[in-house]
């Protein structure tokens, strides 16, 4: 009895050890699976040449995973305004499938919204603080149309149709006639999107790379103003205040934050009525 006792406690043991170990090969092989599953196809293809060929030869992996950062012919057509950080930003695709006048479509309103967007941001901030055309217009830029539809409704008018006129002269430029149905929307092919051939100082570089880089330049601060513009719209509406007087009462706001938290009494006013005066369209007692 003692010596059976004795081997089936060696067997039990024998088997635990078998069970462990194997339990321990399942856990490694599942803690292994879901990073291999993250390799691209090619590196065992890779790792195979690797090991047949020289040590110190080392095969170019296909399929490798491209940072976002990285640049690929032909994107866009080669036009200039992909900048770092953002490289070549195209998060929606929307010039994966498209075709190239439709790219160039793309970057011809992309090129005249910045431009539109540039001239509204310098327009918020010169008109509000002094119009150069109608002393008596004041107030809000989101107000200034409708002051100058009441008094001087001739003047709407006209600049209606001098942007009219500018609009037909870039269709005329730029767009091919529509003389059938498959020329509709079509931009001519000697037409460089943007360029409608306004340029009384002379900026336009001749040399193909400063051409690039300014235009990259132009394309930055209209999207930026795009932004600045839209941002300024959405604010003048919330509490119907001019920009400027909206950033001093922010900064006035923060000043004040700070003084309170470092326990210091400064004449900055009180939270409470600059709070107030953000958020509503009170008459501003600071300035």
């Amino acid at each position: 009895t003692t010596a059976y006792d004795y081997l089936e406690d060696k067997i039990g043991r024998h088997n635990y050890q078998l069970a462990t170990m194997a339990l321990s090969k399942l856990a490694l092989a599942l803690a292994v699976a879901p990073s291999a599953a993250l390799v691209a196809p090619s590196a065992k293809a890779a790792s195979t040449k690797l090991a047949a060929g020289k040590l110190d030869e080392i095969p170019e992996a296909e399929n490798r995973f491209t940072s976002r950062l990285a640049t690929q012919e032909g994107f866009c057509l080669d036009l200039p305004g992909a900048l770092a950080p953002m490289g070549q930003w195209d998060p929606a695709g929307f010039t994966s499938q498209a075709s190239d006048n439709d790219i160039r479509r793309y970057r011809e309103a992309e090129t005249q919204h910045g431009r539109v967007a540039m001239l509204a941001v310098l327009g918020f901030l010169v008109a509000e603080s002094w119009h150069p055309l109608f002393a008596d217009v004041s107030g809000p830029a989101i107000d200034h149309l409708t002051q100058v539809r009441q008094e001087y409704p001739a003047f709407f008018e006209i600049g209606a149709l001098v942007i009219g006129g500018l609009e037909v002269n870039r269709a005329l430029v730029g767009w091919a006639f529509p003389d059938s149905r498959e020329k509709a929307g079509v931009l001519n092919e000697d037409y460089y999107p943007g360029d409608v051939g306004f340029d009384p100082l002379g900026l336009k570089p001749t040399d193909p790379a400063e051409f690039a880089e300014m235009q990259t330049k132009e394309l930055q601060n209209g999207r930026l103003a795009m932004l600045a513009a839209a941002g300024f719209l959405a604010q003048e509406l919330v509490n119907h205040k001019p920009i400027l007087e909206t950033l001093k009462l922010l900064i006035l706001l923060d000043d004040s934050e700070i003084s309170k938290n470092l326990g210091i009494n400064l004449p900055t006013g009180d939270i409470p009525t600059l709070e107030l005066e953000l958020e509503t369209s009170a008459k501003d007692t600071f300035f």
